[in-house]
Formats: C-alpha cells, sequence, structure tokens
C-alpha cells in the first residue's frame, strides 16, 4: 500500500555502470528527482516517441504508490537545426512550426494516458540561464570562443570524457550528432572532436532565431539546454536522468562533460529505453519507417498502443507490427470486460482510492528489480484468472459481491501502476479534444509572441517600418492577429 517511505527499495539498471544501482539514498528522503528528454518539436510524433514518455510513466507510477515524491523534468527543445530548417522550407516562422508540432505531441501524451510532468520547461524559455553556463565553462577553461558567436567545448580539457559510454578520446573522431554537424562550425574548432555550445547567428536565419551574448549573436547548441534546464529545476546533482538509447551518445555523453564541467556533480542514475522496431529495424524519421501516432489511432485503441508499449521492459526492443496490436486490444477486452461485469455487481468499486489498495508481494518484487514488467504482467493475469473465479461464483449466486471487489481492486491497481486501469478517469476521456492539453504550448507561444511585439514595438519607435511590417505579417502568417491600441498592441489567434 501506498505509505510514505524514507527511501525507495526500487533497483534500476544504471546505463553508466552498467549495474542494477539502488535509487536509494534519494538526494532528498522522499523524493526522487529525474529529469527526461522530451520532444524535440520539429514533426509529427511517431509511436517509437512515446516509448520514453511511457517508460517514465510507468516509472513515476511506482515510485508514487510506493509514497515518493516524484519531481519529473521533460524538456521540450522548440529551437534547433531541424526546426529551423523544416520551417524554412514550409515558409512557416520557425516558433508557429515548434508550437504546430508541440501540439501533436502534448495531444499523444494525453491520448495514451501519460501524465504530465512536474514541469515542462522549453528551451527558448531558458536562454538566459544557458549563457550563463556558457560563461562558467569559458571561465573555467571548458570552452572557448572561435569567430564571433560561436563557442566550443573543449573535450581534452576534461578528463572523464567518454566515461558514461566507455569510450576513450582516442577512439572517437566527432562527438556531434550527424544531423547536427554544420560546416561552418566544424572549420572553427580548435579539435574535430570539439562540440558547439552556441552557434553563431546566420544570414539565413531569421533575426529572431538567435540571442545576443558577450561573445556574439546566437543561439544555443543542442546537448547545452539539457545541462542548463535540469539544474534550474532539480539542482546540481539529481537521481535519475533519462532518455533513448539513441541519446546516450552523443546527447547525453555532452551533457554530462557540461554539467562536470561546470563543478555540478549531475547524475546519480542513467536510465535508457531501448528502441521501437518495425521488421527489425529501428523506427525512425530518416529511415521512413515511423508510425505517425495520429494516424495509428485512428486505426487502433490507445489502449492497445499503451499496452504494445507499456509493458515490455524498458531496456527490451518492442517489435510493433499489426499482430501485437490485434493480441494487445485482445487483452485489453479481457481487463476491460470483466472489470465492467465487475462493477455491475459490486459499483461501490469504482470510487475505491487505488493507493490504498496493496498489491501482491510478488507484483512488488518484479517492479523493485529495474521494473520488471514480464513479472509484473505474470501477476495481474494472475489477478484477472481470480476475478473471472469470482465473478462466476457470485452470478451464479455461490459467492458474495465483496470477493468480486477485492478481487477487481487488486487487478486495478497493479493495471494503474501501468497506466492500464480500464476504469480510471483518464480513457474516459480517451477521445476528449486535444485542446485539453493545450495549455502549456500556449503560455509557450505567448512568451515568443510578446518577445516579437516589444522587437515590433522598438523598431516601430526608431521608424524601422520596414522590419516592424515583417513582424507583423510574419505574426499573421502564423495565424496571429495583431490589432495595435493606444496602450500597446495586443494579439490573439485568428
Amino acid at each position: 500500500m501506498s505509505t510514505l517511505k524514507s527511501e525507495p527499495s526500487l533497483k534500476l539498471y544504471d546505463s553508466a555502470s552498467h549495474a542494477l544501482v539502488s535509487l536509494a539514498p534519494t538526494v532528498t528522503p522522499g523524493k526522487v528527482t529525474i529529469y527526461l528528454c522530451g520532444a524535440t518539436v520539429q514533426g509529427s510524433p511517431h509511436i517509437g516517441h512515446m516509448r520514453s514518455a511511457i517508460a517514465f510513466d510507468v516509472l513515476t507510477r511506482w515510485l508514487e504508490y510506493c509514497g515518493q515524491e516524484v519531481v519529473l523534468v521533460r524538456n521540450v527543445t522548440d529551437i534547433d537545426d531541424k526546426i529551423l530548417a523544416k520551417s524554412a522550407q514550409a515558409g512557416a516562422p520557425w516558433w508557429a512550426w515548434a508550437y504546430r508540432y508541440e501540439r501533436e505531441f502534448s495531444a499523444a501524451y494525453q491520448a495514451l494516458g501519460v501524465k504530465d510532468p512536474t514541469y515542462e520547461p522549453h528551451a527558448t524559455g531558458h536562454v538566459p540561464d544557458m549563457i550563463d553556463l556558457v560563461q562558467r565553462l569559458i571561465d573555467a577553461g571548458h570552452a572557448y570562443v572561435g569567430s564571433p558567436g560561436n563557442v566550443y567545448f573543449s573535450v581534452r580539457s576534461l578528463p572523464d570524457y567518454g566515461s558514461l559510454t566507455n569510450q576513450s578520446l582516442d577512439q572517437l573522431r566527432s562527438t556531434e550528432d550527424e544531423s547536427q554537424i554544420d560546416d561552418a562550425v566544424e572549420a572553427d574548432k580548435r579539435d574535430p572532436r570539439d562540440f558547439a555550445l552556441w552557434k553563431a547567428a546566420k544570414p539565413s536565419e531569421p533575426a529572431d532565431a538567435s540571442w545576443d551574448t558577450p561573445w556574439g549573436r546566437g543561439r544555443p547548441g543542442w546537448h547545452l539546454e539539457c545541462s542548463a534546464m535540469s539544474r534550474r529545476y532539480l539542482g546540481d546533482t539529481f537521481d535519475i536522468h533519462g532518455g533513448g538509447i539513441d541519446l546516450r551518445f552523443p546527447h547525453h555523453e555532452n551533457e554530462q562533460a557540461q554539467s562536470h564541467g561546470a563543478g555540478w556533480p549531475f547524475v546519480r542514475i542513467w536510465v535508457h529505453n531501448a528502441w521501437v522496431t518495425i521488421k527489425g529495424e529501428k523506427m525512425s524519421k530518416s529511415l521512413g519507417n515511423s508510425l505517425v501516432v495520429s494516424e495509428l489511432l485512428k486505426q487502433y485503441s490507445p489502449q492497445a498502443l499503451r499496452l504494445v508499449i507499456g509493458t515490455t521492459h524498458h531496456r527490451s526492443t518492442v517489435e510493433f507490427s499489426p499482430d501485437t496490436l490485434e493480441d494487445a486490444q485482445a487483452l485489453w477486452d479481457r481487463f476491460s470486460g470483466a472489470l465492467a461485469r465487475a462493477v455491475k455487481l459490486a459499483p461501490e468499486l469504482a470510487e475505491v482510492d487505488l493507493a490504498q489498495v496493496a498489491v501482491t508481494s510478488e507484483f512488488r518484487a518484479a517492479m523493485d528489480d529495474d521494473l520488471n514488467l514480464a513479472g509484473a504482467m505474470t501477476q495481474i493475469h494472475a489477478a484477472l484468472k481470480r476475478l473471472n473465479v469470482a465473478l462466476t461464483e457470485a452470478e451464479a449466486g455461490q459467492g458474495e459481491a465483496t470477493q468480486v471487489a477485492e478481487a477487481a481492486n487488486q487487478l486495478r491497481v497493479m493495471l494503474d501502476i501501468l497506466g492500464l486501469d480500464p476504469l480510471s478517469p483518464v480513457w474516459a476521456r480517451a477521445g476528449a479534444s486535444e485542446e485539453n492539453a493545450d495549455n502549456a504550448a500556449l503560455a509557450a507561444l505567448g512568451n515568443l509572441v510578446e518577445n516579437l511585439l516589444e522587437q515590433r514595438a522598438s523598431a516601430r519607435k526608431e521608424k524601422d517600418w520596414g522590419r516592424a511590417d515583417a513582424i507583423r505579417d510574419a505574426l499573421a502568417s502564423a495565424g496571429v492577429v495583431v490589432e495595435d491600441s493606444p496602450t500597446g498592441a495586443r494579439w490573439h489567434l485568428g
């Protein structure tokens, strides 16, 4: 049952040490702090993107059931090379492009029953934190300024570089992700293995996609934002850093280098989830085999999608196919059908506080063993069998409704920890409008629009009418209507 503990009993596989590590003692007793690399909102979310979100949703649910306060930070990368390139190709403002796809990610999370994180910071909202971190690294001798606007991390300056992925510098030719490599940036480095902390603004890029800094105008590198935002919300050190296995290098290695270079202990346990594959190949946009969540939801139920993704161990690959989805739907129908029968016999069970219902000792042992979902599902299937026996007896007049309620709630609590309780309000809302998921994204858009309106006001004050009109036109093309008034400009979505 959910009784407050000073420390959790969970052990997790740490990707850095390649060993099972006890989560206890946490940085703060009774609290577990987690940073999860979230979406780069460059395009529609596919089911592979949902793997991390669902895996860490299960982790969060288990820790909360065990009485821990969980602080989960899941960032949004709303500016990077891909966003700028794709928005330019489409003729859309970069920030409107990012907002559009952030809404799609929010809708996908909601549709699949993923709980909201404690904080969902945006890269564009934390540029001052990033600038401070870059200056700190320069002052510490771990970073250097190249041509105006470019700043690089010197990997040779940090003795433990490569420790996360067990690589030596001699083994590496580059520490940049292939999609982030820029010829102009590469030519500016002292060592080809150094990576960009800050990238100079380019004449071809929108003026509002860069910021003034002591070393020139530019924008943050991909790795910088996570070091800055994790520290802002979780402090110098926190319990768990998570993300897909493909982020382990170079992204997480470079994150660790930045934070260690700044003098911060950073992460206690690294947790990485495996890929979703189709016919044995990793699902990705670059391979052209990605399955967009919104399209899948036209063919399959969100519960079936969640069952496929959320009942496989996070370090095991999920092979995605129509057959696995059909099997998952059949299993969901068995769970929901049995519980619907139970509610008819014991209506009060739907109102039970599941936090006060005990799981089996075997289920607890499985979950505490690196979230062993195979062991957990064995207990869930056994609970379903017990419920069906109780239902058959009660419906034949040979059993009591209280026995049905007891069996039903034990099944429900274990399903709920996996985010799969059919009686949860989450699934009652499963076809609700995506507008309910838009609040955070709308707030982020508002900050960007206000920033642009400030730039427009400055341009008007300086009588730079061309720039002022260009900003207004860019806003209009993104569906933002600007109305001038005696007290200043106001805006709304058209």
